[in-house]
């Protein structure tokens, strides 16, 4: 693997996060992706399903770019409405690992007052570490 997970007890446990990842390889910058569908049109009613479509965009251009959900290493999680995302975090964590599994790169969430697209709940954005 071309990640390292750092989680220094100094710290805390991390839940749903990592503290630092240090990769070896080509590194990958993934633009900020909303749940924009194929037609250019944000989908889902709600932050759990954006958050679903926005991440399976910024896994797809992972892949075209020639990498896996593993080599993940940072994503920042833009939102609109802290509270109904955090309300909504079980949820959110269910599409989590299904589509990327239980490891979880370093992380940040940031409360924004609104996105590109006014229909937008979520954005995401990462950068990836491929194997050497």
């Amino acid at each position: 693997m071309s990640l390292e997970f750092v989680n220094p007890p100094e710290l805390g446990t991390p839940k749903g996060f990592s503290h630092a990842v240090v990769g070896t390889g080509s590194i990958v910058f993934l633009a900020g992706e909303t749940a924009l569908d194929a037609s250019g049109r944000i989908v889902g009613e709600n932050v759990a399903a954006q958050f679903e479509q926005a991440l399976g965009n910024l896994l797809t251009a992972l892949a075209a770019a020639g990498g896996t959900p593993s080599d993940l290493a940072s994503l920042t999680i833009y939102i609109v409405d802290m509270d109904d995302y955090r309300a909504n975090s079980r949820a959110i964590g269910a599409v989590w690992k299904r589509l990327v599994g239980t490891q979880y790169p370093a992380m940040a969430g940031i409360g924004v007052a609104r996105l590109w697209d006014a229909e937008a709940l979520v954005e995401v954005q990462g950068y990836a570490v491929l194997p050497a």
